[in-house]
């Protein structure tokens, strides 16, 4: 979140945070595009091992669920999405002179943005309400079922006011950005209480044990 807050200050005077996307800010023709790839990059890779070795894990006693869920989050823009930044760099950005909404997307770079942009958010909605399903059959969880289904229906409908108020795009896109950001830190903070309280249990058990 801080990169592509910061990455907005060196875009020039034409670009707009509450309009131009964030994807813009390391297009083919954008300034200093090399920090945003790198670290969007990097924040996809995190998602998808954080999935793969803490999320299905802790998860995967709520059984089918819990790996379609797993599976789907890793894909979705959160995870493949952002993993797969350097090859979706779009052709120029809005604030640039002469360019379209057409143009920017005309590349092999663009196309796959908008791909991955439009099919990465609905898989990521799908993620949170499969996940959602998984949690309510895991002791320790259920009571996280119900916000879970909620965060989904908030990525939906930011996505929709994506799509419906393009003079804010900019400002839709970067409110789920964040959102999805804060639902994977509070996951990512969810299973590491419970971890250390699972830690915390067995020592106990073992030194009663050494105790008897």
């Amino acid at each position: 979140m801080a990169s592509w807050l910061v990455a907005a200050s060196w875009q020039g005077p034409r670009y707009r945070v509450l309009a131009h996307s964030i994807s813009e800010m390391y297009a083919v023709t954008a300034p200093h595009p090399l920090f945003l790839l790198i670290v969007i990059t990097l924040c996809g890779a995190a998602t998808i091992v954080f999935t793969l070795r803490s999320v299905w894990p802790a998860l995967r006693s709520g059984g089918w669920a819990a790996t379609v869920g797993s599976i789907l989050l890793t894909l979705s823009v959160a995870g493949l999405g952002d993993l797969l930044t350097p090859f979706e760099r779009v052709a120029c950005r809005m604030a640039d002179p002469g360019c379209t909404t057409t143009r920017m997307i005309s590349n092999s770079g663009g196309t796959l943005d908008n791909t991955m942009t439009s099919i990465g958010l609905l898989v990521l909605v799908l993620a949170g309400f499969f996940l959602a399903h998984a949690m309510r059959r895991v002791p320790g969880w259920q009571s996280w079922a119900w916000p879970a289904r909620g965060t989904g229906i908030l990525f939906l409908a930011l996505g929709a006011a994506d799509v419906l108020a393009p003079s804010l795009s900019g400002l839709f896109e970067r409110l789920l950005a964040a959102a999805a950001a804060a639902a994977i830190a509070a996951l990512a903070i969810g299973i590491l209480r419970r971890s250390r309280s699972t830690n915390g249990s067995e020592t106990g058990h073992l030194t009663k044990a050494a105790e008897l």
